[in-house]
This record gives structure tokens, sequence and C-alpha cells, in this order.
């Protein structure tokens, strides 16, 4: 007999935060599409299929695996009150044993932005992966000059732990990154040092 997984869900005033289905595809291809000149200078360069349906599905499969397998959490936001989708967030990179740690990312299509959704989608999974996945570190980067996203990490109580040289390939270069971490019990005070 073979049991049904129940589906991931997290709740927050404003959004729901699961699983991508398949069922997600044209929304997700449209505002990915729409906002594209607003998510490319921070991203690694988009693949000629990446907003394709193939591209998708291949995504779907593998969010189920990594979630299922305990060594990625993809969540899709959507908000509550009409199921409009928002964006994205992963908690990739788990690691057990000693280091009990991942990395968030996280995107957010431009019609959505500087509305609290992200810090809001941060703070409830930071939550999650503390108290239901018993993780201890979660780390975040992002480029020196986004300073949106810099705010959005140091509001969600992400503390500024230094720089990472050619850390990834954003935009067809290699590209420094500020790093960002949470910790389960921090008791660092502020570390915020403005831009690096």
């Amino acid at each position: 007999m073979f049991l049904r997984r129940r589906s991931l869900r997290i709740n927050t005033d404003r959004l729901t935060l699961r699983l991508p289905q398949h069922a997600d595809y044209r929304d997700w291809a449209a505002l990915r599409e729409e906002s594209r000149d607003f998510l490319v200078p921070w991203e690694p360069i988009w693949s000629p299929d990446h907003l394709s349906r193939k591209a998708f599905t291949n995504r779907v499969y593998w969010s189920v695996r990594a979630e299922a397998g305990g060594t990625a959490l993809p969540v899709f936001l959507t908000r509550r009150g009409d199921g409009a989708f928002l964006g994205a967030l992963t908690l990739d990179n788990i690691r057990r044993g000693p280091a009990q740690a991942a990395t968030i990312g996280y995107w957010i299509g431009a019609r959505h932005a500087r509305q609290g959704y992200m810090r809001e989608a941060i703070a409830a999974v930071v939550h999650h992966a503390f108290t239901t996945m018993d993780l201890s570190r979660v780390e975040a980067a992002c480029l020196p000059e986004n300073a949106a996203s810099r705010g959005v990490l140091e509001k969600s109580g992400f503390k500024y732990e230094g720089v990472a040289q050619s850390y990834l390939q954003i935009n067809g270069r290699w590209r420094n990154h500020v790093l960002y971490s949470n910790l389960r019990g921090d008791r660092r005070g502020r570390t915020d040092i403005g831009q690096a």
C-alpha cells in the first residue's frame, strides 16, 4: 500500500509557501519573462530553454526529490488572498551532521517587489529551518550592490559576515558576494557594516 505524502505548506499572514506543481508552469513562466530585466542582473545566465515547459517539469521533479531526500526545500510563494504566484525561495545545500546548515536563495517578480512579501517568506522558512528541520545556521549571499537583497536579509535577522571572492557567475561574470547568516539562538548582536 502506498501512502500519499502530505504536501508541505507553510502559511504566513499573507502567503502560502509550497512545493512547485506542474500546474504552476504558465504563472511561473509569465512572471519570469515579465520580470526578466529586473532579475537578470542578479542571476546566473538563463539557459536558452529556461522558460520552457520541459525545463519547468524538470524543476518540479527535482523539487519533489530534493524535499523528500532532505537536500533542499524549494518553495513557491503564493498570495493567500487570491493565489497569485509571487516568486520562489529555496533552502538548498542542506548539510547535516556537525554543520546543521543550509543556504537560502530567492527571487520575486518585479511587480511584487518592495511589498514585504520576501521578508515574510524568509522569516517563515528560517523559522521552519530552525524549529522543524533542526538546523542551526542559514546562510545567504548576494551581490554587494544589491541593496534590496541586502536590506531584506538584514531586516530578516541575517548578519553580515564578510565577502566571498568570485563566489558565483552572475550574468556571465564571476562576481564577489557579501555573505550573511542567521543563527538559531544568535547572540552576536548587530553586525551590519553598511556597504562592503
